[in-house]
Order: C-alpha cells, then sequence, then structure tokens
C-alpha cells in the first residue's frame, strides 16, 4: 500500500469546546496525481490550519487506499433524507460504533483513513476554555480511524462523507479533554483498511501512546471557522489571571 508506506514534505450546532473530535489540521501538500477530488466540482486541496465539520479533507478510503479521496466531515448515511445530520456526525464513539445503525454498515466495509498532523482540543480553565494543539512528538502526518459512507442528494450528485472515530484519553489527553481520536500507526493503519472482518479491527480502536505525542495552548482564533492560516499553530501564551 504506497501512500502509507510513503512519507510526506513535514506533513454551529454544539459548541466547538463541547465536541470531540471538532477541529484538525493537515497542513501538508501531497502530490496532486494522489488526490481524487469529489466528482463534479472544483475543490481542489491546500494545506488547512483549521479544519472544520462540513468541509472537505484529505481521505484514504477502504476501496481505494492507494490515493487520496476528499470527503465531506461529518457522515451523512446513505439512508438520510437530510444533509444536516452531516452536523451531528462528525465523531463516532469506539465503545458503541457497532451498535449505532449509521455506523454498523461502514464499519464492516467503508473504513477510511483521515489524514492529520494535529488536532485541537478546549481544555477547561479557571479563566475560560483554552484551545490546544496535539500532534506527534515528532510532528509527523498520522491517521485517525474513520468510516464513511455515500449519500444521494435530491439532484443526484453522490457525496462522500466521513466521521472520525475516538476513544477515551490517554494521559496526555486527560488533562485536556475526556475523548480523542482513535490514532493508529503506519500497521495498524493497513489492517484497518485490509482486514476483512471488522471484528478484527476493533481492538484498534484504544487511546494513543502519550508517550509519542505532545500538546501546546494556541491561539483561540482557531475557535472561529473563518479563520485558517500558519498563525493558528504557532504556540500561544495565555494572558495571566488577576486571581
Amino acid at each position: 500500500m504506497e501512500i502509507l508506506s510513503q512519507n510526506f514534505a513535514i506533513f454551529t450546532f454544539n459548541r466547538i469546546d463541547d465536541i470531540m473530535c471538532g477541529r484538525y489540521s493537515f497542513t501538508q501538500n501531497p502530490d496532486p496525481a494522489l488526490i481524487v477530488k469529489p466528482e463534479g466540482t472544483d475543490i481542489q486541496w491546500q494545506p488547512r490550519y483549521n479544519l472544520a465539520p462540513s468541509q472537505y479533507a484529505p481521505v484514504i478510503p477502504q476501496r481505494d487506499s492507494r490515493r487520496i479521496h476528499l470527503m465531506r466531515w461529518g457522515l451523512i448515511p446513505h439512508w438520510a433524507n437530510d444533509i444536516k445530520i452531516g452536523f451531528m456526525m462528525i465523531n463516532a464513539r469506539a465503545e458503541t460504533i457497532t451498535e449505532k445503525a449509521a455506523y454498523r454498515d461502514p464499519i464492516k466495509r467503508s473504513r477510511c483513513l483521515v489524514l492529520a498532523d494535529g488536532f485541537y482540543e478546549w481544555k477547561k480553565t479557571a479563566s475560560g476554555r483554552q484551545p490546544y494543539r496535539i500532534l506527534m512528538e515528532s510532528e509527523k502526518v498520522f491517521y485517525m480511524a474513520g468510516v464513511s459512507d455515500e449519500w444521494i442528494d435530491p439532484e443526484g450528485k453522490i457525496i462522500h462523507s466521513f466521521s472520525i472515530i475516538t476513544t477515551t484519553p490517554n494521559e496526555l489527553m486527560e488533562g485536556i479533554h475526556d475523548r480523542m481520536p482513535a490514532i493508529l500507526n503506519k500497521e495498524e493503519g493497513k489492517k484497518w483498511l485490509l482486514a476483512r472482518d471488522s471484528e478484527e479491527v476493533i481492538p484498534l480502536l484504544k487511546p494513543f501512546p502519550s508517550t509519542l505525542m505532545k500538546a501546546y495552548p494556541v491561539s483561540p482564533l482557531v475557535g472561529n471557522v473563518k479563520n485558517d492560516s500558519p498563525d493558528l499553530i504557532l504556540p500561544f501564551t495565555p494572558p495571566p489571571t488577576l486571581f
């Protein structure tokens, strides 16, 4: 599987700080020849510092594991009546993914890997909620386990969408949030896409080792989906509190 062995160059519903995982980044620029854009659109990939629900993001699907497909974040089940359901399905809990109607089929036939180089979470502090960027200690690209589906809108347009699977936090994340994405290493990612039996991959949905990750505070500007610039991933020093 060529993509999983390739190294890239560096690689308003609920409040954003009440959901998990609600924002992430993929600031890389893969070979355009590897990217499959949505049919009937002129959507082009460019590095993103603040990916948000309903936006298109790079995903490696089970059905085509040698290329990167741009899919809409927020799974729209094939049986849905309204595209808006995707806003409520940006995440799938690992503990119940085989039980929920929207995910029972995707976990069997349309698993995917969501490419990222960091994700954001909001930590409760005495002065309010402080966003943090969480990433690999190596700062390399990583894979978040996901599931996808195909939905046809009333005009007959096919929309491919996905959810990011979340699990319980590791030691690093415990101090920031009570959930984290189910992150997979390269070998786990291959198994996630290639395993025929979904029961084989459920054990992969566990907390990623905290020793391989790091986190730092970032600007509150990341909370606004209109902001999407390299400044958002820079370390931020929160202002001192009076008490």
